[in-house]
């Protein structure tokens, strides 16, 4: 590590230059690479021992088990779409072609969220004269991870412009953005280019051979309104994750890993994870009790391991920027999210992924819950010290 210490020292450019961007890509690279030295020369500051940069790479790093079931699960539909395999086939019968197959598709659309969005923030970073940002490690992970793997690159890098620009920097940069940045992105896609976010074929990379007679590339939860309850998997293959979907959505296990990073290293926030759970999994049982559409009858366990509910409770909701900060706020908000996350699935048939509209509901009135959760603290405080 010190001979690459050594090397990045030695090509370190000027910061008042004549290519400022080329001092700023230089900072980004070294910063990440190595903890800064930089301290604050005035005003109280607390110390740490880890950076924001850091922080993210945690984040990064549990992002990676969906990930790479991510690219497993692309060419498991693949193969099965084309009749190559069937659904009873062993789980590594054809393993690696499964695999490379799938990873040949998504690294494709992670290189195009990093190179874009990181050439974003470095144009802003280099004319509004600051370090860059580090906020757009975890973005650029998840941004791929959200998106079904039949979308375009080209609409991939028009929405992380979108994101970045609009969601973030016209809020002032990382730290500044009021909601999430990769659900503007996904927001985007959504609003601006229906047809390839929805519908069989977006979910389900067919390549040059077709679909078997009989198949079909829709998530369950598309099917449960065709079809009932009987559409769904099984809730062992919705655990695993051998379902359509979103590249990074589907397996729980694999989320579920991520999650155990996120609790263990402190990065993510446990009471927001476990009370959007419950918020949705008792929404669900209401409407189960309640009856009407398919979707009220869909048992409430499944809302939980269906679309992307696990995903948006480990990475997406807890948010630290865009979440509740007080801990009665974070349940608050969780809660909120989860009964939001299915009121939208069930009322509304044609919409049946509600999570991401949900979390930025949750993401906008987050700093309300924490101004209402601070002043009632102080008004409780305040009727102790009059009655005392």
């Amino acid at each position: 590590m010190k001979a690459l210490e050594s090397f990045m020292q030695k090509i370190k450019p000027k910061s008042d230059g004549k290519f400022p961007l080329a001092y700023t890509v230089w900072d980004g690279t070294y910063t990440f690479l190595f903890v800064p030295g930089h301290t604050n020369h005035n005003g109280v500051h607390i110390k740490d021992g880890i950076d924001l940069k850091r922080t993210m790479s945690m984040v990064v790093l549990a992002l990676i088990p969906a990930l790479l079931f991510g690219m497993y699960n692309v060419g498991h539909q693949h193969f099965l779409a084309i009749g190559e395999i069937t659904s009873a086939d062993n789980v590594c019968s054809m393993f690696w072609d499964k695999f490379f197959y799938g990873a040949k598709l998504v690294l494709p659309i992670v290189i195009v969220s990093y190179a874009v969005g990181l050439g974003v923030e470095f144009i802003f970073a280099t004319i509004n004269k600051h370090a860059i940002h580090e906020g757009f490690l975890v973005t650029g992970m998840l941004i791929p991870l959200i998106v079904p793997v039949g979308v375009p690159l080209w609409m991939v890098a028009i929405a992380t412009i979108f994101a970045v620009v609009i969601g973030k920097e016209v809020f002032g940069g990382t730290g500044m953005n009021v909601v999430n940045v990769a659900l503007v992105a996904r927001a985007f896609l959504f609003f601006a280019y229906p047809t390839k976010m929805s519908g069989d074929q977006v979910w389900i990379s067919l390549g040059e051979g077709k679909a078997i007679d009989g198949f079909s590339g829709a998530t369950p939860l598309s099917n449960v309104i065709e079809g009932g309850v009987e559409a769904i998997p099984s809730l062992m293959d919705s655990i695993i994750g051998f379902i359509p979907g979103s590249i990074g959505e589907t397996s729980v296990i694999a989320i579920g890993l991520g999650a155990l990073i996120l609790i263990a290293t402190g990065v993510g926030s446990l009471r927001i994870m476990l009370s959007m759970i419950a918020g949705g999994f008792l929404t669900g049982l209401m409407f189960n009790a309640v009856g009407g559409n398919p979707y009220f009858e869909l048992p409430a366990v499944y809302h939980l391991v269906l679309g992307g509910f696990m995903f948006g409770a480990v990475f997406m909701a807890t948010d630290p920027v865009t979440a509740s900060q007080t801990n009665t706020g974070k349940i608050i908000y969780g809660l909120l999210i989860g009964v939001m996350a299915i009121l939208i699935r069930v009322a509304n048939p044609a919409y049946p992924e509600g999570v991401m509209l949900a979390i930025l509901l949750g993401n906008v009135v987050a700093p309300l819950i924490d101004t209402i959760v601070v002043n009632s603290n102080i008004n409780r405080r305040l009727k102790r010290i009059k009655t005392a």
